[in-house]
């Protein structure tokens, strides 16, 4: 069996509600996934039973009560949950792509200097940069003209494309997306679910909150159904 690239066991995280008196709201509980090179996993499941809450820990935003999340970078296999803030940030540089809902940037910098950044921080040429975010960008439908222009400046719909573009412009050995193309329209879903499968084939290893048809009967392989706590399992698509 192929080598994991992300691996997650006994998850167990919850919530202090200090406005609530102290009350603890259990939302994940021995939760597992294995996401491997070339494969797709989305998490499903009601509203309220951890989906965004297991993707932020997987990036490390949120740090879980119990488990171990383990990463293959560079090389070596490093636990997420005890990592130190330097070994998270070097994780999030070169090995796991987030995708979030929402784009938060400083004002007034050009969308293509925004998606060409994560290459230039990799090593790559300015240049070499600039001009990948430029054709990626095109593709995403956003043209040469508004590629100048801050991220504020654009609809719903175009900000999340390049929220996309500045994750889908770097080969991530591990990308998180969370709902990648729930703004866009028909068209704009379908490059996008093209950009992922294009990914996918490039070796990625790929967990996703999924609400697009289009990705169920595409690119996911295997889905994670998050119900309630402790009856969470890992299987094929129908």
């Amino acid at each position: 069996m192929t080598e994991f690239m992300l691996h997650a066991r006994d998850i167990t995280k919850s919530f202090t509600l200090h406005e609530q008196r102290g009350v603890q709201l259990d939302v994940l509980q021995a939760a597992e996934l294995t996401a491997r090179a070339n494969e797709c996993v989305a998490l499903a499941g009601p509203s309220g039973t951890g989906k965004s809450t297991l993707l932020k820990a997987l990036y490390g935003n949120y740090r879980v009560n119990e488990g171990e999340i383990l990463v293959r970078h560079l090389g070596s296999v490093i636990d997420l949950v005890r990592a130190s803030a330097e070994q998270i940030l070097a994780v999030r540089r070169i090995t796991i792509g987030y995708v979030s809902q929402f784009l938060r940037v400083i004002p007034r910098i050009p969308s293509l200097e925004l998606v060409a950044e994560p290459l230039i921080d990799r090593g790559i040429a300015p240049q070499e940069a600039l001009m990948r975010a430029a054709e990626l960008l095109e593709r995403l439908n956003i043209p040469s003209r508004l590629q100048s222009l801050p991220p504020a400046t654009f609809s719903g719909g175009e900000q999340q494309r390049i929220n996309l573009a500045r994750s889908l412009v770097c080969d991530w050995p591990i990308l998180l997306l969370d709902e990648p193309t729930a703004s866009l329209d028909a068209v704009n879903r379908a490059i996008v679910v093209e950009l992922i499968g294009e990914a996918k084939a490039k070796g990625c290893a790929i967990i996703g909150i999924f609400h697009d048809p289009d990705m169920h009967g595409t690119v996911i392989d295997h889905v994670l159904q998050l119900q309630q706590i402790n009856q969470k399992t890992q299987e094929s698509p129908t």
